[in-house]
């Protein structure tokens, strides 16, 4: 399995990403995930979609919560075939809990702590915590990546206008 450092750190020091690297153009690879009820859910199910897909390490940290937040107003405003979906290794029951409390609806939360066959697929699997980086992947309504955005330190937010730029020039 490939292994990538020096893109990602925590408070300086380089984690290992597990995974092949994956570039703008590349066909997203389909992944299963599980939905809150437990049922799995995949990448094919929303074909025909801009997808802005969101991983981020745990919601019960602080800027991951602050970013799910801010997509979930996002996804309010967006068109109907503009879905927003967050990944995590939190448990399901963690992220029903999470969604209750903050009132998140508008974003689809997923967890990838059964087999990270996500967080393997996209390489961003981190190998000395099983939790996966804080990265946003746009997929196109071909299922093309027409984006990625890699957030090099762990405990920062993302780039959101560039985020929000990159969608709209999309769809």
């Amino acid at each position: 399995m490939t292994e990538r450092t020096g893109i990602v750190f925590m408070k300086g020091a380089p984690l290992t990403l597990v995974g092949q690297e994956l570039k703008v153009g590349d066909t997203a690879p389909d992944f299963e995930v599980v939905g809150q009820d437990l049922k799995p859910v995949k990448l094919s199910s929303l074909k025909g979609n801009v997808v802005v897909i969101s991983t981020v390490p745990s919601l019960d940290t602080q800027v991951c919560h602050l970013e799910t937040v801010r997509f979930n107003a996002e996804a309010k405003k967006a068109k109907s075939d503009i879905k927003f979906v967050t990944i995590s290794m939190d448990l399901p029951f963690a992220q029903k809990r999470w969604c209750k409390e903050t009132s998140t609806k508008n974003v689809q939360v997923l967890s990838d702590y059964k087999e990270a066959s996500f967080g393997i697929a996209y390489g961003v699997l981190i190998k000395e915590l099983r939790l996966l980086a804080r990265t946003i992947f746009i997929i196109d309504r071909q299922g093309k990546i027409s984006y990625i955005q890699y957030v090099k330190e762990t405990g920062e937010e993302p780039d959101y206008d560039e985020v929000l730029e990159a969608v709209k020039q999309i769809s």
